[in-house]
């Protein structure tokens, strides 16, 4: 019989045995593993250390990536060999518009990591942002009869009034604090934020959250602090990486953003469950009647869509889909669109002149009756001119170019691939010399590729030398080159390309615009003596500067416009 000692013996060889196995892989995976990666025959910039996040530092920080992404390029060409954190973490940059069309367009050969998707489910579930696969697909189809041009048509009078309802309320406050002649200071990201996500509670699902009247709105409060406690105040680097890479952690290691985040979803899944079964209800009473229900919002033409007569039973999603879908709709109608608007506002304000030119063309057009008083009919009427205003057109197009609320996106082969190309790569000798080469782009399964937004809308040797610029005319002529890139909206990749692009695309681009002309048509923008600064925080967001820890924020001076002073 073993004596104890024995036992304690045998216990240590074992796990001296699984320490020296674990060194052993992870010695192969460092070592071995990335020398035989295809990737690595391609130029990139140096990596010094074993575990080495100035890769990612470079290419997603809003402030750095411009300047990094101009000097890949220059150096290395259109395909970048980047590291990730560890090691064995090769990835491809690609630069390339045929590339990147290659990629968007082959959903099942690259598809979002696990890892993104994971913290996308951490927060909103899997809805079509998240989801792939036949899943996306299923999900995707029932959801686009909800965007035709004729149902977001329907949708033009419930996102306009919300504009006016935000104007008015800045009116109020305004006369309140006595009309002050340099304006008063507003957090315009918070304003739009709360408007935009009335327009999605109205247009989305019928529900009236009030939150420009009312901020503390439960569900309002419950998704503003998810992500902006959650996610947005979370600075620590290490930490961020060990969330998307452990699976699980909020589980295992609970601190107060998992908390935060749990106690949100429980709420918005109880007041998002609860409108499900509402409208369903709903809609069987009508059909019990032998009626149809006449409701025009998303949810509604979601669910109408689920059960529809031509939909194959297998097509179908579930409750829980559904669910999810909602809340990727308030997501994508919120976050993306509120920043959208936010930026441009920030933008207007810096040049002065241009928001004197968009806001005499808004005027051009204003009604003489109040905006509050008209009828859908006559607001839908008015949305047309809207719409059609060259300059405002202009001006949403330059803001989305140059400042695309998604920084940057990732996906990840699923099988070995080999990318087309425009171009060859630099590769820099030994004399300093910079010679191109063609060369065989091969992806290995598991490889990650980025997908960097903001660079394929800021390449100057695509949109010129002023493409760092706000420059709204740039849209009267522009350069040959910008017909070759990918993106379903003006060759911009703000809404992506290919079969995930956004499928919101056209309603928020109804927001911006009903938006920007009621808000420019009434008020006057100053910036304020806060440094406002950018953080690619899921979305690219707006901070004070030194004060990041204090969430979003773009305080702006606002007044009202006087014809006698600012014509």
């Amino acid at each position: 019989m073993p004596t104890p000692t024995d036992v304690l013996w045998l216990l240590c060889s074992l796990a001296l045995a699984l320490l020296v196995l674990c060194l052993a892989g992870f010695a192969y995976l460092a070592f071995v593993v990335p020398r035989r990666n295809p990737l690595r025959n391609l130029p990139g910039p140096p990596s010094r250390r074993l575990f080495d996040h100035s890769h990612m530092n470079l290419t997603i920080d809003p402030v750095r990536s411009p300047r990094a992404h101009e000097y890949f390029v220059k150096h290395y060409g259109r395909q970048v060999h980047i590291r990730g954190p560890l090691p064995w973490d090769d990835r491809l940059l690609t630069l390339d518009p045929v590339s990147i069309a290659h990629v968007l367009k082959n959903t099942s050969t690259y598809e979002k990591p696990w890892q993104a998707r994971s913290l996308i489910e951490s927060l909103i579930g899997c809805g079509m942002l998240a989801a792939e696969g036949q899943v996306h697909k299923r999900q995707r189809r029932v959801a686009t009869p909800a965007f035709s041009i004729q149902n977001l048509r329907n949708l033009e009078p419930l996102v306009f009034n919300k504009g006016v309802t935000l104007k008015e309320k800045w009116v109020q406050l305004l006369k309140e604090a006595g009309n002050p002649a340099n304006g008063l200071r507003f957090d315009v990201c918070d304003w739009v934020s709360r408007a935009t996500f009335d327009v999605i509670g109205s247009a989305g699902f019928d529900y009236q959250f009030n939150a420009i009247e009312n901020g503390d709105n439960e569900l309002f409060r419950a998704y503003k602090d998810m992500f902006e406690v959650a996610v947005s105040q979370q600075s620590n680097g290490l930490k961020a990486a060990f969330i998307v890479y452990v699976p699980y952690h909020d589980v295992l290691f609970p601190d107060e953003a998992s908390r935060t985040v749990k106690r949100c979803r429980a709420v918005i899944e109880r007041v998002a469950g609860q409108l499900i079964q509402e409208k369903k209800r709903k809609l069987s009473d009508a059909e019990k009647s032998g009626s149809v229900f006449q409701g025009k919002d998303l949810l509604t033409l979601l669910l109408k869509s689920n059960v529809a007569a031509d939909l194959p039973s297998s097509q179908r999603i579930s409750d829980e889909d559904i669910l999810n879908n909602i809340n990727t709709f308030m997501f994508a109608g919120t976050d993306t669109t509120s920043l959208s608007i936010t930026w441009t506002l920030l933008l207007l304000a810096m040049y002065p002149d241009i928001q004197t030119k968009l806001r005499e063309e808004c005027r051009s057009i204003m009604p003489s009756t109040a905006l509050q008083s008209l009828t859908e009919e006559e607001v839908q009427s008015l949305y047309s001119q809207v719409a059609d205003l060259p300059y405002l057109d202009k001006i949403v197009k330059e803001s989305l170019r140059l400042i695309p609320p998604l920084h940057s996106s990732i996906r990840v082969a699923t099988k070995d691939d080999v990318l087309p190309t425009s171009s060859p790569i630099k590769r820099t000798m030994p004399d300093g010399t910079i010679i191109e080469e063609e060369v065989v782009v091969t992806v290995p399964k598991g490889s990650f590729v980025h997908v960097p937004v903001e660079a394929f809308n800021m390449d100057k040797e695509v949109w010129g030398e002023d493409a760092w610029s706000f420059v709204p005319d740039r849209w009267d002529n522009l350069p040959e080159t910008v017909k070759s890139q990918p993106g379903i909206y003006a060759n911009l990749m703000t809404f992506s390309a290919g079969p995930r692009a956004c499928i919101g695309m056209r309603f928020s681009i109804i927001e911006m615009k009903s938006f920007l002309f009621i808000l420019l048509a009434n008020f006057v923008f100053s910036q304020t003596d806060e440094k406002i600064g950018k953080a690619n925080v899921v979305l690219t967001r707006p901070y004070i500067m030194g004060k990041h820890r204090e969430g979003s924020q773009c305080p702006l001076k606002v007044r009202p416009y006087n014809p006698d002073q600012d014509s």
